[in-house]
């Protein structure tokens, strides 16, 4: 696995790793998306619709990628997005991806729906920390949450605002997938070729979701879809005052994950956020909704003055990464781009990633001759088509 990795140089080669190696209800659930997965492939494809202008002759022998984003210096303008279940797809989980952030530099989240708790990451990783919270129904599991991510010094939360209700994430439903994984006379050939995948899950640390032990059972001993559990476990009557108590409760550095349009990020503004999280959760909730890429400038030329913005989604290349800049935001976050390298490899894998994205960043800024990443702006773009 680990000579095949050696020769995975892109987000694409990584992809076809976690394929070869996970059951195919656990790699189609990291690779899926909600109805016909137009937005999912759009998140990515929006960047080819702008062309990258370079500068020549400026003296790019030594370059900064660093940023300060949500009060924390980061080594790259790349960070690691908050997903859940990730000791689903390689027994290192969060453990994992934290030390190779750490490695990098750069910041990492921890979910609701996360298979390590918030208290065993802090003390293991000292790396930059977001912790990603779901309102839930039931608002003593919230605030617990919210509390536990406080005490353990995490540096930001991370507020999802985009799953009111689950997504129809069509794969799942063809697949079976539930957390945790219920094996069907479909799946159990799948389960048993990837025998080592099972053997790790089978016979390591027993599957749980900490952040959620002691308040509710779904997730943790029965089946459940993602989808469904966002739709009957998460509170849907959730509004701009709920995001007030929770920016009171927390305190300190929030973030809006899920934020599309211009009235939403003036909206952030009003209630306090110090930053959004330009995201539509990869294409998983609402098909036919935009890129992040095609709103991060008019999002940017609103709000960028008055709170941190962020371009989530469709990351796959340095290049990405400074037309997103370029555009308005003040850094980038993706999820797939770092679970297909989990899958593969663990925290093995998620270095071999962030190794990947930060050799092409820099060489991609070296190429359009910016010196650091605060140069980039809007002469450094051009667009084929108005956005």
């Amino acid at each position: 696995m680990f000579r095949r990795l050696k020769n995975a140089h892109n987000v694409a080669d990584m992809r076809l790793l976690a394929k070869q190696r996970l059951p195919f209800p656990i790699f189609h659930y990291i690779d899926g998306a909600a109805d016909d997965e137009v937005t999912y492939r759009r998140n990515t494809a929006a960047f080819d619709d702008c062309d990258l202008v370079p500068n020549v002759l400026v003296g790019v022998e030594k370059v900064d990628m660093s940023v300060t984003v949500m009060g924390c210096k980061l080594d790259m303008p790349l960070f690691c997005s908050p997903t859940a279940l990730q000791r689903l797809f390689h027994h290192e989980g969060e453990r994992g991806l934290g030390r190779a952030a750490e490695k990098f530099g750069t910041m990492f989240g921890v979910s609701s729906l996360g298979t390590v708790s918030v208290e065993e990451m802090a003390a293991m990783v000292k790396t930059p920390k977001m912790f990603q919270l779901y309102v839930h129904k039931d608002r003593e599991l919230t605030n617990s949450m919210i509390d536990r991510a406080k005490a353990a010094k995490y540096d930001v939360v991370a507020l999802t605002v985009d799953t009111i209700t689950g997504g129809n994430r069509e794969r799942d439903l063809r697949t079976g997938f539930t957390s945790p994984p219920k094996m069907t006379p479909k799946s159990a050939i799948s389960f048993a070729w990837h025998w080592q995948w099972t053997l790790n899950y089978l016979f390591r640390q027993k599957f749980e979701l900490p952040q959620l032990q002691g308040h509710v059972k779904q997730g943790t001993n029965i089946t459940i879809s993602v989808g469904e559990y966002f739709s009957t476990m998460l509170d849907q009557s959730m509004n701009w005052n709920d995001v007030a108590e929770v920016k009171k409760r927390w305190g300190g550095q929030l973030c809006l994950k899920g934020i599309m349009s211009v009235d939403d990020a003036k909206k952030a503004v009003d209630v306090g956020a110090t930053a959004i999280m330009v995201s539509n959760h990869g294409g998983r909730q609402l098909d036919g909704s935009r890129s992040p890429f095609d709103q991060i400038s008019r999002i940017a030329d609103a709000v960028g003055d008055k709170l941190d913005v962020i371009c989530d989604g469709g990351i796959r290349r340095g290049t990405h990464v400074l037309k997103a800049i370029a555009a308005g935001a003040k850094a980038c976050s993706g999820g797939r781009m770092y679970l297909y390298s989990l899958a593969a490899a663990g925290q093995r894998g998620v270095e071999k990633a962030l190794g990947n994205m930060r050799k092409e960043i820099e060489r991609d800024m070296k190429l359009m001759g910016v010196r650091s990443v605060a140069e980039l702006n809007r002469n450094h773009i051009s667009y084929r088509t108005k956005n």
